[in-house]
């Protein structure tokens, strides 16, 4: 049996390992930070991914994920409207899923090298060499799901890094009033807030910006009391809440241009192969499905069934066919976001036209599987 490198440690990385674990393929997961892990994220899972998680003993029945059915958008002006959606989901936090799934990983047999960051990926027509700080590794395969930044793009020299990205990500854990079974989305001057509630009675506000917002102002807080705040639903949810972090969680120029499912031989999955806007709030499904779908095509390769040359073309196609038209119009109604005139426009469309909302949200979204 043919053995298999995942680097990076996320939902992704961590699906894919479990599954490939279970059948039998010897698998190293190699995550530069140690979990638990917080990360910026929207923190909402679709309900597309249920049966697959409870069949595969993955869903965090224990942390009592609060359910969500209903999607609250808000314009700059706030201007709101509320739309049932039609699949639902969840909400839990990174911090704790992924520290879930990493038991599950290290239960079914999954070899997981913490603290341990990947410094170049080189394939030598047989094999791949891993280069680490202290040490090399080899596999017969390497699946990518480093995430949304990363020093093996640069060193990989992905062409997506050509183009600076203007997009910040802000991320904040708090004690509020909002909804259980709800999920918001907020706009304000160059950029959207996304409000979801996890376990444990915590919400998440994660909001996306751009940097020249964010460069007029001394501080975070300070642009947030003069920009978010316009937005009279952002003013009341911040001054309600109780912040239990001491300051948020930042990542810079978060990117959604095109990137691809296979670089150098490796096979990339979740937001290494392409990030959906997060407006769209199914960036974890989309890794979760991008983590049963490579684990799928690469045990046909480790039982030499298929070809390495089958193997990418497969997986390219397969890739294609389920996300490529999410994220192409992902990226076209983020457009909407962000701006007082468009903000108002798609709130107004939202109240007046339910159907038109309701098909934008069944196509940036999945199918059950």
């Amino acid at each position: 049996m043919k053995n298999i490198a995942i680097v990076g440690g996320g939902l992704a990385g961590l699906v894919s390992g479990i599954q490939l674990a279970k059948k039998g393929v010897p698998c190293a997961i190699f995550e530069r930070k140690d979990y638990p892990i917080n990360r910026v994220c929207g923190e909402y899972i679709s309900n597309e991914t249920l049966s697959f998680l409870k069949q595969n003993n993955l869903y965090p029945e224990n942390f009592n994920p609060p359910q969500i059915s209903f999607l609250q958008l808000s314009s700059v002006s706030g201007h709101s409207a509320t739309m049932l959606l039609d699949l639902g989901g969840f909400g839990i936090s990174r911090y704790a899923f992924d520290h879930f799934l990493y038991k599950k990983a290290v239960e079914a047999g999954v070899k997981i090298h913490t603290n341990t960051e990947v410094l170049d990926v080189v394939y030598n027509n047989t094999k791949f060499n891993i280069e680490l700080e202290s040490s090399t590794h080899s596999a017969n395969l390497v699946i990518g799901t480093f995430g949304k930044r990363s020093r093996l793009d640069t060193q990989l020299r992905r062409k997506h890094l050509t183009r600076r990205s203007p997009y910040v990500g802000i991320k904040y854990h708090v004690k509020s009033n909002h909804p259980e079974n709800v999920i918001a989305l907020h706009n304000f001057s160059g950029g959207y807030c996304g409000v979801v509630n996890v376990e444990n009675g915590i919400t998440n506000i994660c909001y996306l910006v751009h940097r020249d917002v964010v460069r007029r102002f001394k501080n975070i807080s300070e642009m947030e009391k003069h920009v978010l705040f316009k937005n009279p639903n952002l003013e009341k949810l911040f001054k309600e809440a109780v912040f239990t972090d001491n300051k948020p969680l930042v990542i810079n120029e978060i990117s959604f241009a095109t990137k691809g499912p296979v670089e150098h031989h490796m096979l990339l999955a979740g937001d290494a192969a392409g990030m959906i806007t997060p407006l769209c709030g199914n960036g974890m499904a989309m890794a979760i499905r991008s983590g049963k779908l490579i684990s799928e095509i690469s045990f046909k390769f480790c039982e030499d069934k298929i070809t390495r040359d089958k193997l990418e073309t497969d997986y390219r196609k397969a890739w294609s066919k389920l996300f490529s038209q999410r994220l192409m119009l992902g990226r076209i109604v983020q457009k909407l976001f962000g701006n007082s005139f468009t903000s108002d426009f798609a709130v107004k469309l939202m109240l007046h036209s339910s159907s038109i909302a309701q098909l934008i949200v069944r196509n940036t979204h999945g199918k059950p599987f």
